[in-house]
């Protein structure tokens, strides 16, 4: 006969942490898009993210980046725990970890004015403040590290004979990359792309974190609800 099972705290640990990683994305994008079109002098398409962290409302986005990094250390833990042969080998989980941490940075230093917000800033300071500057170093980790573990991800998945989700992997690092540097352009008040650098980030950003929320659903699914016990 077999007994009934009892669920553990290890599996119901790491099925927690892997929601939390889950749901990353979709609180962090939900809290930028709502705030980004209520903030008066503030255009999503042509400002960055981090500004909102500027001015009288800008503990909104300073909690909204430690929220969603506290998530994404949670969820890079249950990752690491969770045994998958793609999200838990490699560096994956610390990569991840480590963009989770950046957006703790990101939330503690607040960036510098750029592209005109807010309203009556230039729209590139002459020399960043050390605030701006230490904003900007932990934002590495979020924008690098992501696409990173993406690759990791993918390979992985490629080597396991998942082809499919290797592919996307692999497209997820690239369209970050690529938007994200567009992005970079535009704040640097390329004439061409100045006015699209909040929309080139957020493509980044989205792509980034639909593909997370994806790695932790997969992982999630993977991962044991109850531990087993041999039968009698």
């Amino acid at each position: 006969m077999s007994p009934a099972r009892v669920p553990g705290p290890p599996q119901a640990w790491t099925r927690r942490l892997l929601r939390c990683g889950g749901a990353a994305g979709p609180v962090f994008v939900a809290v930028f898009v709502v705030e980004g079109g209520v903030r008066d002098g503030y255009r999503p398409l042509r400002h960055p993210v981090s500004s909102l962290a500027l001015g009288p409302r800008g503990w909104i986005q300073a909690a909204n980046f430690a929220v969603t990094g506290t998530l994404l250390l949670a969820g890079a833990a249950g990752l690491a725990r969770a045994g998958d042969q793609v999200a838990s080998r490699g560096a994956a989980p610390a990569l991840i970890g480590a963009a989770g941490a950046g957006l703790v940075g990101s939330a503690v230093f607040t960036t510098d004015p750029v592209s005109g917000y807010p309203p009556g800033t230039p729209d590139a300071l002459t020399r960043p403040s050390r605030a701006g500057t230490a904003h900007n170093l932990a934002a590495v980790p979020v924008f690098f590290g992501l696409p990173a573990a993406a690759l990791v991800c993918g390979w992985q998945s490629w080597r396991a004979g998942q082809r499919s989700f290797g592919l996307y992997s692999a497209g997820t690092a690239v369209t970050m990359l690529t938007t994200m540097g567009l992005a970079s352009a535009a704040f640097a008040q390329s004439p061409r792309l100045a006015s699209l650098g909040g929309l080139f980030q957020r493509a980044s950003i989205i792509t980034g974190f639909t593909w997370l929320t994806a790695l932790s659903a997969r992982a999630l699914r993977r991962a044991p609800a109850r531990p087993s016990r041999a039968r009698r």
